[in-house]
């Protein structure tokens, strides 16, 4: 199958004959353009600088979200357990299972380093940061506040770490797909 699609300067030669632009406008996105290249130039070397993960190797950051997966699966059902007339708290038993089952599920995923799993966590950690930043505005001690601080800072910081983790489950699935073409 032919490759079809156009050059970015050939798109931009095409756009501005059809177009009639000024010097002005002309000079302003061949700027553009040459700032797109090189991004996309440090994209592809960053993309090829990853290393793709060992057959068996789980970076801590992996292994961080996997221990907080499983502390909070088992937080939940033991919450939901032992909490009396949880529905009056908002709160229900079936509610408590699907997030434990989910969290479990999470934790198994990203210990066999699925790249769904790692960012179905990490979409559940951008939620914590954000609730717990709107908790941040509303709480009324300074100890909430402090707490709320420490959930946003390390939810962040393994957030963080695990975007790398993330590249490079990715690099791996990319080769291994070339690989088998």
């Amino acid at each position: 199958m032919e490759d079809t699609r156009m050059e970015p300067r050939e798109i931009l030669d095409v756009s501005i004959e059809e177009a009639g632009m000024s010097p002005a406008e002309l000079a302003r996105r061949q700027v553009e353009l040459e700032r797109r290249e090189e991004r996309a130039q440090r994209e592809e070397l960053a993309r090829a600088a990853l290393e793709p993960l060992g057959a068996h190797e789980r970076p801590w950051p992996l292994l961080v979200a996997v221990a907080v997966a499983l502390v909070l699966s088992i937080a939940v059902i033991a919450g939901a357990l032992t909490v009396h007339h949880l529905s009056s708290r908002g709160g229900s038993l079936p509610g408590a299972i699907f997030i434990a089952a989910l969290l479990g599920l999470l934790a198994r995923g990203m210990y066999a380093r699925r790249y769904w799993a790692v960012l179905g966590f990490e979409a559940l950690l951008a939620f914590q940061i954000l609730v717990t930043s709107l908790a941040l505005v509303v709480a009324s001690t300074i100890l909430a506040a402090g707490i709320c601080l420490m959930s946003i800072g390390l939810g962040g910081w393994l957030f963080w770490k695990l975007v790398r983790v993330m590249g490079r489950i990715q690099a791996g699935e990319q080769r291994e797909r070339a690989a088998r073409s």
